[in-house]
């Protein structure tokens, strides 16, 4: 019981820690960009001294070590010793990412396994510089370790006991295209040496329906025996160097440099013996003789891990990362937070409700044993009423303010803006607008790729700015706001825009478009979300791939959401991304065709009128003198049979589009409780959901984005009158 106890303060320990790093980043930012004040000082000097006391308490030395010499810097700014300077900003901002670094250690158990000792370092004998009085003002703002690897071909320091060079190499999907063949460079290397192991990487492979030819989706991790040097070997793949991502570790490397492997490997291994091999810390011969023993044990056999060590075949350093990267793509992939802060007036509102309902639930039983109908109707109504009272109470529990994210962009666009030697400004408007907590953890990335293209490619530099009238700032907006049901965020920028032309050349170069074809803006626009789509000149580190864009709408798409583009060319771009404002009820509005139910987002739903009998298959009708596209459900589903009565037109409207559909009967409101699809349905257009109708039936849930583009393109043929009679 205690262990348990143990293990839940620990997590509460790493939640409050990252809370106060984050009220701790934010002060840094505030003195950077608004000034130094006592009171920005003393929030800082406190978050740190309240990280080193809580670690105290769990025993947690290399925590409290590192924490006290920072606090002691802070110490010496409070009482005014020592001025906040440009260098000392950066370094208190890196030495808050170090104590992240540390208080994830604590989170996932190898709290006793140092995460990087030379950043640690390199980290204190800054801030001792600082305390001696012996740093200069102009102090390096990024640590001198940031290269990816060392440029020497033996490393110093404990080995790892190989002989063979080991090659990481990731390619850009743009290879082919550019013409570049993968396997030339590798026959190429041959000639240098002898390739001993080859494992090729295929994580990234699309499913089948989204497979292009012309894409590159591989990666390889190689074993290499040569006597060549490590520029010899590099120079081998000068002619891709900017379309992939290469990693050489040379032979008997230390041990350091493989932790470094491991932690930034790109893919997600789930074993154990997978992420050793493709790190180059084992061989597959190795790899395969301890597993072999493994079977041969007796069981319960030993771990891999203990078997490697007792063999001797990987030192313990190694195998601890190996196992904490195991561990962190475990988290990853059932990631969800396990604290959540709730207002007290939220949790007695829900507590006043079930009590309300428990006595609701007694009447009803009551009236029920005397057989008095019409007081068991009544209380089943009142019950009713309640259980859709606790529905939006529980649900509101899970409702964050999507600041939650927000809050990790100013540092974002600070850092970003110094590699690109650009003055921007960002805007944060609309962080108090609430979401489900399970779609704030999944937008950070998505909007992370938006941000870094809208900084690299869409701000100009200030002397491109001066020349085209603007000012020399660019600024970069991120917005939320509530609208018709959905939550719609929005990431803006004051930049050169989208250029439509060189859009549609690209597109016409990699034949997704004809050339006789005419698209709209959007349509123009949506184009770089196809798979490695780019129009930028020069690939950086941190955009211009062809990748990113594609994972957003995807990422957006698994969220039952839409991301959009506006553009005006030289005045800047706005990504739109729109949500529904949860993933688990919905208010419903059930519609029949045939024998089949579907169900609509109430929210999304405008009006209901009757559609009169018509002359020949029209998708475009005149509703008050309006032009309204539709669809009927029983075309798009194939349903069989015609329609007994006169037919319904459903009025949607998502965002600034309008449509209809067509269904045989209204059957009215109710609460939908969404269930995934299964496999077979997960990538059928039209569909984002299933419920449990109280008769047991299924019905599905239409996704009505998708609905109204349908309908827009059938939009064709003369309109048809209606009356505006609304059922």
């Amino acid at each position: 019981m205690l262990i348990v106890n143990l293990d839940s303060a620990r997590g509460a320990l790493v939640q409050e820690g990252r809370e106060l790093l984050a009220a701790m980043e934010e002060a840094l930012l505030a003195i950077e960009t608004e000034g130094y004040t006592e009171e920005r000082v003393n929030a800082i000097f406190r978050a740190a001294h309240t990280i080193k006391g809580s670690a105290g308490l769990f025993g947690l030395e290399s925590l409290v070590n590192f924490t006290h010499v920072a606090e002691s810097l802070l110490d010496r700014v409070r009482t005014g010793e020592l001025f906040v300077e440009g260098a000392m900003l950066s370094l208190l901002l890196t030495c808050g990412d170090y104590i992240g670094s540390l208080l994830s250690a604590v989170e996932i158990g190898t709290e006793a396994q140092e995460p990087d000792e030379a950043l640690r370092a390199w980290l204190l004998t800054q801030l001792q510089e600082y305390l001696d009085g012996t740093a200069s003002d102009t102090a390096q703002e990024v640590a001198p370790f940031d290269e990816p690897y060392a440029r020497v071909d033996v490393l110093q320091g404990e080995p790892v006991s190989s002989d063979l060079w080991h090659l990481s190499w990731r390619l850009s999907p743009e290879v082919l295209r550019n013409g570049m063949d993968p396997l030339s460079f590798l026959r190429y290397l041959g000639k240098l040496g002898r390739i001993v192991y080859l494992h090729t990487i295929t994580d990234r492979l699309p499913a089948l329906g989204d497979f292009e030819a012309e894409a590159c989706y591989l990666g390889f991790e190689l074993e290499f025996e040569s006597n060549a040097s490590r520029q010899e070997i590099e120079s081998v793949f000068e002619f891709v160097l900017e379309d992939c991502l290469l990693r050489i570790l040379p032979p008997h490397s230390q041990i350091e440099e493989y932790l470094r492997l491991i932690r930034e490997l790109p893919e997600s291994p789930q074993r154990l013996g997978e992420i050793l091999l493709q790190s180059g810390a084992l061989t597959p011969n190795e790899l395969d003789q301890v597993l072999t023993r493994q079977h041969a044990e007796p069981q319960p056999a030993p771990p891999l891990g203990t078997l490697l060590l007792e063999s001797q075949l990987v030192p313990q350093p190694v195998v601890a990362a190996a196992l904490s990267k195991q561990k962190q793509v475990e988290d990853k992939r059932n990631h969800e937070q396990v604290f959540i802060k709730v207002e007290v007036g939220k949790l007695d509102q829900l507590i006043n409700l079930v009590g309300e309902l428990v006595i609701a639930g007694a009447a009803t039983n009551l009236h029920a044993l005397r057989r008095d109908m019409d007081m068991v109707e009544e209380a089943a109504q009142a019950m009713s009423v309640l259980v859709e009272s606790i529905r939006d109470a529980s649900l509101s529990l899970r409702m964050v303010a999507i600041g939650e994210v927000f809050q990790r962009f100013p540092r974002v666009v600070r850092d970003i803006s110094k590699e690109l030697g650009k003055d921007i400004q960002l805007l944060v408007t609309g962080a108090d607008t609430e979401l489900d907590k399970s779609m704030v953890e999944r937008l950070a990335d998505p909007l992370m790729h938006i941000v870094r293209n809208a900084m690299d490619h869409g701000i100009e530099t200030a002397e491109e700015r001066l020349a085209s009238g603007k000012v020399a700032s660019g600024s970069l907006r991120l917005n939320a706001y509530h609208e018709s049901g959905s939550i719609v965020i929005e990431v803006s920028d004051d930049g050169r825009g989208l250029d439509r032309q060189r859009i549609l050349d690209k597109a016409l170069q990699r034949g997704l478009v004809q050339p006789d074809q005419s698209l709209s803006d959007a349509e123009v626009y949506r184009l770089i979300f196809e798979p490695g789509f780019s129009t930028a000149e020069q690939v950086t580190n941190l955009s211009g791939r062809g990748v990113g864009m594609d994972v957003v709408r995807r990422n957006i798409e698994l969220l039952r959401g839409e991301v959009e583009v506006l553009s005006e060319f030289g005045r800047g771009a706005t990504v739109r991304i729109r949500l529904p404002l949860t993933l688990a009820i919905i208010d419903g509005f059930q519609v029949m065709v045939g024998d089949e139910h579907f169900v609509l987002p109430l929210e999304q739903v405008i009006e209901c009128v009757d559609l009169p009998p018509q002359e020949g298959r029209h998708h475009l009708i005149n509703l008050r003198g309006e032009p309204l596209p539709f669809l009927r459900l029983r075309e798009l589903f194939n349903i069989g049979g015609r329609a007994s009565g006169r037919e319904s037109l459903v009025v949607l409207q998502h965002g600034n589009s309008r449509a209809g559909v067509v269904v045989d009967q209204l059957v009215g409101e109710f609460q939908a409780v969404i269930k995934p699809l299964g496999m077979l349905f997960q990538k059928s257009r039209g569909l984002s959901g299933s419920t449990i109708l109280g008769d047991g039936r299924v019905a599905l849930i239409l996704d009505v984005a998708n609905l109204l583009q349908r309908a827009s393109a059938l939009s064709v043929g003369t309109p048809v009158r209606v009356s505006a009679g609304g059922a």
